[in-house]
């Protein structure tokens, strides 16, 4: 959504769904808060980084449908 200034507005994400960092463009999914943070996880695990609120942005559908990829890709290659 685009706000007055012509960027993007932050947005306000439900934990498990996908946002994107608009300082760098990661997409990751979402774990929670940590104080005025929200908690992102890169699609397939990693490490949690923090972004601020007002850096959060929807995730586009093509980058979702991208990091849902990679989650089945890394499931698949879990040792059972």
């Amino acid at each position: 959504m685009v706000g007055e200034g012509g960027g993007f507005e932050a947005c306000a994400p439900e934990p498990g769904s996908f946002a994107m960092d608009a300082r760098d463009g990661r997409v990751g999914r979402v774990t929670g808060r940590a104080g005025p943070y929200v908690r992102l996880r890169p699609p397939g695990g990693g490490a949690e980084w923090d972004c601020p609120p007002d850096c959060v942005r929807p995730a586009p559908p093509g980058l979702v449908l991208r990091a849902r990829v990679t989650e089945v890709n890394r499931e698949g290659q879990l040792p059972r």
